[in-house]
């Protein structure tokens, strides 16, 4: 097929399923009407019905005034959003220019909208559930030599997890799409790809948004885990303490002392900041050690290691970990690492 055969295809109607359904969400131009199922199934029962009931009498008349009439009286009482409520309705009625945009129209609310939203709502906010019981049958088993096998786990699994609940969700609402495409008339098969594609897009674009939400939040949640299983009571975190130190957990020690415990992936070009709390700042907040368990360490170089060795911060790296191995053998790196495996341990000792 040509290119420009190509471009003809998708320059029809069908195209405006999907900036119909961007132009329902977007929360910064206009009011998300596409958020609220009820809603949107209001608007195109009633859309559908003047459709058939009008007998092609001011039909396109009729369906935009009762569009007006459902999203103004929706958001009658929200005066903070008036003007995106008219600029919404300005550009659907700019958009919207025959019976067939219409009906693009009404099958996007109903048929792309609605489902979608279903997807979205069933994919996890965050990996937790996926990994949860792993995790704890390796510690019952395995003791404190689990621990860098459940921060890896925790992280994989959870990831794997979510997606394949995506993938589950993006199957179904994709099939269903395509037996209700199916039974509408006047749809045709270039026009039926053009529907799903844009399906497909948009729902990539909002599982792409909560895998962002999920990223980082696992290995949080992982050191949490980790000390309520070896019922480690958390501190508070030092009053006014601003360093750019990610810390997702403190621990007070015997001698009323603080340990941060942060769990990454990587330090990468974070480093510099976490850099920026030096010794005496530590020893300002009481801060006796901060604990990074990485658990791709890699690019944790020797200056990496040194620097942020001498400022009080100890690596916990996985036990088979090549640079666990070259450090601890190192005279100028040996204090700064520690294998995943040893962390429980340490900080029993300090409590």
């Amino acid at each position: 097929m040509s290119t420009n055969n190509t471009i003809s295809r998708i320059e029809n109607k069908w195209e405006n399923v999907y900036w119909f359904s961007r132009m329902l969400i977007n929360n910064d131009k206009y009011i998300t009407v596409g958020k609220e199922p009820k809603l949107l199934a209001s608007i195109a029962s009633s859309l559908r019905l003047i459709s058939k009931e009008s007998k092609g009498k001011n039909t396109l008349e009729l369906q935009k005034k009762t569009l007006q009439n459902i999203i103004l009286e929706r958001f009658r009482n929200s005066k903070s959003s008036s003007d995106r409520v008219e600029r919404l309705l300005r550009d659907l009625d700019e958009v919207i220019l025959n019976i067939e945009d219409m009906n693009v129209f009404i099958l996007t609310c109903e048929n792309v909208m609605i489902p979608l939203l279903q997807a979205i709502k069933n994919i996890p906010n965050n990996d937790r559930e996926f990994t949860l019981n792993i995790a704890k049958s390796y510690l019952d088993i395995q003791g404190e030599q689990g621990l860098a096998t459940v921060i890896s786990l925790w992280d994989d699994l959870g990831v794997r997890g979510c997606l394949t609940v995506e993938r589950t969700e993006i199957i179904r609402a994709f099939a269903t799409l395509r037996v209700l495409l199916n039974k509408e008339n006047g749809v045709e098969e270039n026009d039926k790809d053009i529907v799903l594609t844009a399906f497909t897009q948009e729902f990539e674009r909002r599982a792409a948004q909560k895998r962002k939400k999920r990223a980082g939040g696992s290995l949080e949640d992982v050191t949490d885990f980790i000390l309520d299983y070896y019922n480690v009571t958390r501190a508070n975190a030092p009053e006014h303490f601003q360093a750019d130190i990610e810390v997702d957990n403190w621990v007070k020690t015997k001698d009323g002392w603080l340990i941060g415990i942060s769990c990454k992936r990587t330090l990468r070009e974070r480093w510099k900041q976490v850099s920026s709390a030096d010794s005496s700042t530590l020893s300002k907040f009481k801060i006796k050690h901060i604990y990074q368990v990485v658990t791709f360490d890699e690019d944790l170089s020797d200056d990496k290691l040194t620097l942020l060795g001498s400022q009080r911060h100890i690596f916990y790296l996985p036990d088979n970990s090549r640079r666990l191995e070259y450090a601890s053998k190192h005279i100028g790196l040996k204090d700064y690492v520690r294998p995943i495996s040893e962390l429980i341990n340490d900080i029993k000792r300090e409590l």
